[in-house]
């Protein structure tokens, strides 16, 4: 690893790379990787989605050799699409929050489907299901046929949108909790009454 990636920009190397925002190059997504690789504390090599193609254009973007992929973080595969088993899925909608780009629909006790359009092929949604009933198939492989990925600028996209939502959410719960305790501190003062007055 070398230090510090010449005049580049991590917003220059984040737009290299593939938004799936899956981890598995070891940070919460590509934003951070990207921050780490400008500050030399990551290598070029551990983006197993973005593959060969990725690794070249980071090379040439930070001056920094060309290396494989680091073996510990994948390998480079066929572009995969999540697939529900419906008939197996009990509703719980825990693959619903670490789906980074809002692939996943359905609610609580009902049935959950994937927009395969959307679908990053991140895997996040694999470990928190209780019953394995959601696999990665190759998006080519597909049935009915999925359309082709989508591009990192819309991963990108819709990546921030759902994270904009989240946190504009968590502001609307945190001045609704706020609100409640003002009142509930407003109840529980005594009345005061005026100086002079039994």
């Amino acid at each position: 690893m070398t230090g510090a990636a010449g005049k580049a920009t991590a917003a220059d190397i984040d737009a290299l790379l593939p938004q799936t925002q899956c981890t598995r190059c070891g940070y919460a997504g590509c934003r951070p990787y990207a921050e780490a690789i400008l500050a030399g504390e990551a290598d070029i090599n551990q983006c197993p989605p973005g593959g060969a193609t990725t690794l070249a254009a980071l090379a040439r973007l930070t001056g920094r050799p060309a290396r494989p992929l680091d073996p510990a973080r994948g390998v480079e595969g066929a572009d995969l699409v999540a697939v529900i088993d419906e008939a197996a899925c009990i509703g719980c909608a825990r693959c619903l929050p670490p789906c980074p780009v809002d692939a996943i629909v359905g609610t609580n006790r009902r049935m959950h489907t994937v927009i395969a359009a959307l679908c990053t092929g991140c895997e996040l949604c694999l470990p928190p299901c209780p019953v394995d009933c959601i696999r990665l198939v190759p998006r080519a492989a597909h049935i009915p046929p999925s359309p082709r990925a989508p591009t990192a600028a819309q991963n990108r996209a819709r990546y921030d949108a759902r994270n904009a939502r989240i946190a504009r959410r968590a502001g609307e719960r945190q001045a609704l909790l706020d609100a409640r305790k003002r009142a509930a501190g407003a109840a529980a003062s005594p009345a005061r009454t005026p100086e002079g007055t039994p």
